[in-house]
């Protein structure tokens, strides 16, 4: 849709673009072919990083699949979106894909390159391999250095952020709809009848549930941590199953301890109990309270569904512990990605908690296209505030992702790809899941298809 609209050159200043990963190179890319000069900075191969192999821009770092195509699902859902939000990488991604049944999968190296000689051949592009760690007081800056950001960018961004606002690991437990939810056996209390009496949905374990989870908890396979991790990650936060293995009862002094709440089926104390809290405001999604796990994902479904109630549970983010610098974006960004403090300054990608290649890609395109909509406002950035920001819709996935991630209500902020249980739910809940997926994804491309039309003005350059 996008490529139907011409761009010509401007006067603008330049837009300084620090990473060219899959979230500075599609920004780099959407700025650029709208008129606005960039400057993107890549510190490799001067700077190396522990989880990079070549030099190459848009580079996949793991695995090569972008994940499913079908619309049925959310990652099929986000190509759709893409595709109408005019995505230049994702375009890429299928000029270069190899067969993977319902998949979108690449040779990510013809990817990469296709991404890297697109951007050096670019006339509005100025593309410095050295690593930048200063950060413009006067001109848009876009920060999308990934989870590996040297160490001088994430100085600066921790004196403008705060020092607990950036987090160098991501130590998260498991989230879960609460549509999946047996709610014959999950019931809201609190501790004590606390805050609310209600504020948390608890599942409760006798004896013999409780010895067939921890058995299970601690034989289950776990995710090995790469050797630039091993060093600095555990040392923060353990992940459940290595606290298990102190001892039988030490989860029950912990994440699991039985008191303050009674046993629905007994009118007394359980032998452990499991809290699952909220995790927006909406209560569509609930987390694991202190379960961080390092378990692979198959065992995380595996040994989790031992805990009665959550026999089906739908596990819309699995448990993670790994090397991910990111910051608190709910309370220091805006819904433009632009800093509260700094609104010269915007996050893209990774760094900013999303997950995920393509929602990365997302994320770069979404700020590109909010920073460019400052440059048409004709106002220094100081007044960024006072632009109306570009917001999708809730009802797309890209939407429910970004406002999940501005969403002032989430407490402890832990990097989310998309998923539906982010979505607001029909006011007729559709009971087949598939049929309902359908439905979601059907609902979210109208959404974004009339949104690219009601905002073509802005979304343009109309020289």
């Amino acid at each position: 849709m996008l490529e139907e609209h011409k761009t010509q050159s401007t006067k603008y200043s330049k837009v300084t673009i620090i990473g060219a990963g899959l979230a500075g190179s599609e920004a780099a890319l959407q700025l650029a072919d709208r008129g606005v000069p960039v400057k993107l900075f890549e510190m490799r191969p001067a700077v190396s990083s522990p989880a990079h192999h070549t030099a190459l821009c848009a580079e996949l770092v793991c695995s090569n699949s972008l994940k499913s195509n079908e619309e049925s699902t959310a990652a099929g859902t986000l190509k759709k979106e893409l595709i109408l939000l005019g995505s230049r990488l994702l375009a890429f991604a299928y000029e270069h894909r190899v067969p993977a049944g319902g998949a979108l999968a690449v040779d990510r190296e013809a990817f990469a390159g296709a991404v890297t000689a697109c951007i050096e051949a670019h006339p509005l592009i100025e593309f410095i391999r050295e690593e930048c760690t200063t950060l413009d007081d006067a001109e848009p800056v876009i920060v999308a250095a990934g989870p590996l950001a040297s160490d001088g960018l994430a100085a600066q961004l921790r004196d403008i952020t705060g020092d607990e606002s950036l987090a160098f690991y991501d130590a998260a437990a498991p989230i879960m709809s609460r549509e999946s939810l047996d709610m014959s056996k999950v019931f809201a209390a609190s501790r004590y009848g606390k805050g609310d009496g209600d504020d948390y949905l608890n599942c409760a374990l006798n004896e013999e549930e409780y010895e067939r989870f921890y058995h299970a908890l601690i034989s289950a396979a776990r995710v090995t941590e790469k050797d630039f991790e091993q060093k600095e990650l555990f040392h923060a936060c353990q992940p459940v199953e290595e606290i298990a293995r102190k001892g039988y009862d030490a989860l029950r002094f912990g994440a699991m301890k039985p008191v303050g709440i009674d046993d629905p089926r007994t009118g007394r104390y359980p032998f452990a109990l499991v809290q699952l809290r909220k995790e927006t405001s909406a209560g569509e999604l609930y987390n694991l309270v202190g379960f961080q796990t390092n378990l692979r994902f198959g065992e995380q479904k595996k040994v989790f569904s031992l805990i009665p109630g959550l026999e089906q549970a739908e596990i819309v983010r699995y448990g993670v512990m790994h090397r991910n610098t990111f910051v608190d974006a709910p309370r220091v960004m805006q819904p433009n990605f632009a800093l509260s403090a700094r609104p010269n300054i915007f996050l893209a990608g990774q760094i900013c908690g999303t997950e995920g290649y393509l929602e990365a890609v997302g994320s770069g395109l979404m700020c590109a296209l909010n920073v460019y909509s400052q440059i048409q406002s004709g106002l220094p950035p100081r007044f960024m505030p006072f632009v109306l920001p570009l917001r999708l819709p809730p009802e797309s996935v890209l939407g429910a992702l970004f406002n999940y991630s501005f969403d002032p209500s989430v407490k402890d902020y832990q990097p989310m790809h998309v998923n539906y249980g982010l979505m607001p739910p029909f006011d007729e809940r559709i009971k087949n899941k598939r049929e309902r997926y359908r439905a979601y994804s059907k609902r979210a491309q109208a959404a974004v298809s009339t949104w690219v039309d009601q905002h073509a003005d802005r979304l343009y350059n109309r020289g």
